[in-house]
């Protein structure tokens, strides 16, 4: 083995390093707001005046049942509930509403905050404000196809302006776990399984709900969830323990969580799994000593929906008095739901077994986010209902849900050019159960605000852009998951009767999400069915996959000549999706998450660790090597792959230099060439590789990307730098460090293929 010079040392002291490394985003810090620097005057007399249960209060968030979001819910029941929480709001014993909407009532709620409490107090309104508002955008692992953090940026910023025009002043996001494991529901809410695209996207996120001036009407506290490694959950099982080593949850889980902090969120959300046996939100090494102490974070801790009350049923906790003392001192700030802090803090403080100093500094905490975002100069901020009628489901907003959409696509197959289809002089059938269906266009919590009347199914989008909406011919076949009687039978009429099929089938968006793990990623039973059947018709088939996750595909869904990764788009779905398919945009999606070849080989992700026994090139060796008896561990579409209309060519990479000095640049160039016959966009990706370390490496590490827009025959240079930080990693005793030695790059289309090239990383003081 080649020995390498190790130089490094702990978190704490390497930190800047380290995150310029991981993120490769330049002077990457946690943000400290002026609110947090020190307590304010205004703040410490008003901590001098609050009773042990008036800080309780401040410290509990409880679901907003006087503007409750769901119309049809029992109004007696909500009357009463109205009531109640009224009531507490104005004896201070509560300090955050959650999941409530509308500007009128809640300035209401608000003037028995500030007008009707002894302390006058204004209340924080939030809600899980995740992918939109009213208008919908795709969901965040679409979003991450589009390989844009300005994309990502610019639809949280319209999210942001319409949730805060209904009275909101935080959302519950982004979520930035890293997803390994397509079982997992979750990871429609998340940037995918690389941390580098998580770390720019989380950052994106970050600025985009929370804009230019955290006092702005506008604004929005964004919160990055859930701490930590919750994407790890063991089996892609909702909930589940987390088993894994310091160096992966410092490599992977952690950095989306620090960029995030560095684009200014100034508060986290805690997670409901435990990591290595501790819940996290009790685990006071996560939420104290890594978080506030080696990171120097400063704002508030918010738990996750009774995660507190979970500790019990972890068996952490003893109790729920129990579980309320364990959440305080590990760090958490604010309980949500559980109601544990106002049972419980006030008899935990008068016995001694919670310090009072705890509780205040988690006050001092709350307060100085509340003055961070102006609620004590003009606590009827954001609650204006002229400007929630000026600034909800406006023209511009439906107009970038639609260019979210349509970006977020990622084109996997298109053999003999059958896209993009002509919108005169074919018959097309439009078949499968998301045919002219509107209630699955949204996606996981895409659903609990949007004004769904704004929803365009697929035969909507498509009708407005053909010459002769009749050439349409529409037929579901099935259900999602069950038969329709006569369906099959109409859906092949439909397909001898036309010149193309679209098939659109996939997952349902009740199939994705919190809560909805599965062990098969394949299509449903009865769609493959109607899919087998439509295929024998032998008109040539345009696979359009609905979808929260990457699945497995298989037979003649697989097969088909072209195939389209639409996911769940939101509010403009059927326009995107026409826009594509009939070539108005080029789509130029690349994924964040890679197919696998089977169900069986999760949790699968590009970037694993090389092994002593590596498969081989040849599919055919496979005795004793790394691969399954059945197939070889690779992906069916790799990471960052994915197609366009234009075709993309990279040539003539260059290096500054063979020889990375240690406090050196190195920069690295390729040309890019449009070979095509159309404006397109490309979306160029640098990987690394560490030949030989002190710990295993992975096969690959994205490390950068750049999108290129290209006319018809033009080039362009792309520029990528690296430098010594950016090769870091975590060695032995968990240290951050880099190791002198050789490295090799691609600058390539996806994780598998691109231009190569090799370099070496000096030691100290070696030019």
């Amino acid at each position: 083995m080649t020995s390498k010079t190790t130089t490094g040392g702990p978190l704490g002291s390497n930190r800047r390093a380290f995150l310029s490394g991981a993120a490769a985003l330049a002077g990457l810090a946690v943000a400290t707001p002026r609110a947090f620097a020190r307590a304010s005057g205004r703040i410490e007399a008003l901590l001098a005046e609050m009773t042990i249960e008036e800080k309780a209060g401040q410290l509990s968030c409880f679901a907003d049942m006087i503007r409750p979001p769901v119309g049809d819910m029992n109004p007696l029941v909500n009357l009463r509930n109205a009531q109640t929480l009224t009531a507490e709001i104005k004896a201070g014993r509560i300090g955050v509403l959650m999941n409530g909407v509308g500007a009128q009532a809640a300035l209401e709620t608000q003037k028995a905050a500030v007008e009707g409490s002894r302390l006058k107090i204004p209340l924080l309104f939030a809600a899980d404000v995740i992918h939109g508002f009213r208008t919908v955008f795709p969901i965040p692992l679409a979003e991450a196809a589009s390989f844009d953090p300005h994309l990502a940026e610019r639809t949280a910023r319209a999210a942001a302006s319409e949730a805060s025009a209904s009275g909101l002043h935080w959302t519950f996001a982004p979520m930035v776990d890293v997803a390994r494991d397509q079982r997992w529901g979750r990871v429609a809410e998340g940037a995918g399984e690389d941390p580098y695209l998580g770390q720019v996207l989380a950052a994106a996120r970050v600025r985009g709900f929370q804009g230019r001036d955290l006092k702005a009407d506008d604004s929005m506290l964004a919160t990055p969830k859930h701490f930590a490694a919750y994407g790890a959950v063991t089996a892609g099982l909702e909930y589940n323990s987390v088993e894994l080593s310091e160096a992966t949850l410092r490599e992977v889980h952690l950095p989306p969580f620090q960029a995030a902090f560095a684009a200014g969120a100034m508060t986290v959300m805690s997670a409901f799994n435990d990591v290595n046996g501790v819940p996290a939100t009790a685990n006071k090494r996560l939420l104290t000593d890594v978080l506030r102490g080696e990171w120097g974070f400063k704002g508030v801790v918010i738990s996750d929906y009774t995660a507190d009350q979970e500790l019990v049923a972890h068996g952490y906790a003893a109790d729920d008095r129990d579980a309320a003392r364990l959440a305080i001192l590990a760090g958490i700030d604010i309980s949500m739901q559980s109601g544990l802090y106002v049972r419980y803090l006030p008899e935990l403080v008068a016995s001694g077994a919670v310090p009072i100093a705890t509780v205040d500094a988690a006050v001092r905490r709350v307060r100085a986010l509340k003055e961070a975002i102006g609620l004590f100069d003009n606590p009827y901020r954001s609650l204006d209902p002229d400007a929630e009628r000026a600034r909800t489901a406006t023209p511009a907003a439906r107009a970038l849900s639609r260019e979210a959409g349509a970006r977020s696509i990622v084109l996997l197959k298109n053999d003999k050019g059958l896209l993009p289809l002509p919108k005169a002089g074919k018959r097309i059938a439009l078949i499968g159960p998301f045919a002219d269906d509107r209630d699955n266009v949204l996606g996981a919590w895409g659903g609990f605000f949007a004004d769904r009347r704004l929803n365009v199914d697929l035969a909507t989008g498509l009708r407005a852009q053909l010459a002769d909406p009749g050439s349409l011919i529409v037929e579901r076949g099935c259900e999602v998951e069950t038969t329709l009687a006569g369906g099959f039978e109409r859906a092949v009429a439909a397909a001898q009767a036309a010149d193309v099929v679209l098939l659109a089938v996939g997952e349902g968006q009740d199939m994705t999400g919190e809560a909805k793990s599965r062990t098969d990623l394949r299509i449903p039973p009865v769609q493959m069915r109607l899919a087998e059947a439509v295929a024998a018709a032998g008109k040539p088939v345009v696979v359009l996959l609905r979808h929260g996750r990457a699945l497995q595909l298989e037979g003649v869904v697989r097969d088909a000549p072209a195939i389209l990764a639409t996911w769940f788009l939101g509010s403009e779905m059927g326009n995107a999706v026409a826009d594509v398919v009939f070539g108005t945009v080029n789509p130029s999606g690349r994924l964040p998450v890679s197919f696998p070849i089977d169900s069986g080989q999760e949790p699968f992700f590009y970037n694993g660790r090389t092994t002593g026994r590596p498969a081989p090139a040849d599919p055919n060796a496979q005795e004793y090597k790394a691969r399954w008896r059945s197939i070889r561990n690779d992906a069916l579409y790799p990471f960052g792959y994915g197609l366009g209309y234009a075709g993309f060519v990279l040539s003539d990479l260059k290096l500054s230099t063979a020889r990375l000095g240690w406090n050196d640049t190195l920069r690295i160039t390729a040309k890019a060439r449009n070979t095509g016959q159309t404006h397109g966009e490309h979306v160029v990706q640098l990987y690394i590789r560490d030949r030989v370390a002190s710990r295993t490496r992975p096969v690959r590490e994205l490390k950068g990307f750049q999108r290129v827009a290209l006319a018809p025959g033009a080039d362009r240079e792309v520029r990528f730098d690296l430098r010594r930080e950016n090769l870091m990693f975590v060695g032995d005793n968990d240290y951050w460090l880099a190791e002198p030695g050789m490295f090799d790059l691609w600058v390539a289309n996806s994780s598998v293929d691109g231009l190569a090239a090799s370099f070496e990383l000096l030691p100290p003081g070696q030019a």
